[in-house]
């Protein structure tokens, strides 16, 4: 039963989270704020409960609504497979992730009464993002294509600067945009193996309300916009010099774009694809918080 609940929490993909939480920490520590190692510690925490809800909540409605059974699983699509194989643990991972929602929003209300109304908006849409996103959002192809990048890239990455620095900085709006695109691309590649199904339970994800021809240039315009934007920064000292490691994993994602292309909705059967994916998606924030570090 517990070995179940695990799998659903999908553990391999929060080190995502560690990464948009650390590119946060990165560059509050840039503009010389001093960090203080509780509230820190609660922003993890936070960023991580919100996390393990939302894979919780969704392989729960995934399962719920029968979409569990029509999938094929891969190691990044189609769901952990968990709860077919379990049945009876369905209410403790629906109860884990209305719990760990719980924890989220308890950390979100002490930084309010303690640094004021600033991290209200961040903190209202990442909820309204958890809430809907299995149920609503999967139905609105272009919603469903920006919100994973909106609530890990955007919200997680200026929500962890806010609450260490209390300052809206230009620097962390403009760095977060890279793993903002680099995460609208990992979930939009993953959904190709999972089309058939989705749309069988009424889902309307960006591959299929747009097909995999007009998916692949997406994919290709925020590949291209990210690594532009990264040597845009450095060439215009935005970022330091050393910026340019954050280009390294570029040949990932190109691998994976590349793939993309050549296998469209059958890239499941092509895992090392979605792992290079996955792989540039993780690596490059946290190379470039590195950089933002060192430099």
């Amino acid at each position: 039963m517990i070995n179940t609940v695990l799998k659903t929490m999908r553990p391999s993909f929060l080190v995502l989270t560690l990464a948009c939480v650390f590119l946060g920490l990165s560059t509050s520590i840039a503009t010389g704020a001093s960090i203080d190692k509780i509230v820190f510690f609660l922003i993890f925490i936070g960023a991580i409960s919100a996390h393990i809800s939302v894979n919780t909540l969704n392989e729960y409605h995934d399962f719920k609504s029968g979409l569990d059974f029509k999938t094929i699983k891969t190691p990044f699509s189609g769901g952990s497979g968990a709860l077919p194989n379990n049945p009876k643990a369905a209410k403790l991972v629906l109860l884990l992730g209305l719990l760990t929602l719980f924890i989220t929003i308890a950390i979100g209300i002490y930084f309010i009464n303690t640094i004021g109304m600033t991290i209200l908006p961040i903190g209202l849409v990442g909820l309204v993002i958890i809430v809907t996103y299995t149920q609503w959002l999967n139905r609105l192809p272009r919603l469903c294509l920006i919100s994973p990048g909106l609530g890990f890239g955007l919200l997680m990455v200026i929500g962890t600067h806010i609450v260490l620095t209390l300052d809206y900085s230009l620097l962390v709006w403009l760095v977060s945009l890279i793993p903002f695109f680099l995460i609208n691309n990992l979930l939009l590649l993953n959904q190709y193996p999972d089309m058939q199904a989705d749309a069988s339970v009424g889902r309307n994800t960006f591959p299929l309300a747009f097909g995999i021809k007009r998916s692949n240039q997406v994919y290709g315009l925020f590949m291209l916009l990210t690594y532009l934007l990264i040597l845009l920064y450095v060439f215009t000292g935005i970022l330091p010099t050393i910026g340019y490691i954050a280009l390294l994993p570029m040949p990932l994602s190109i691998f994976a774009w590349r793939g993309a292309i050549r296998h469209k909705e059958n890239i499941g059967k092509y895992p090392p694809h979605l792992a290079a994916n996955v792989a540039a998606t993780i690596v490059t924030p946290f190379l470039l918080g590195l950089a933002i570090l060192i430099g």
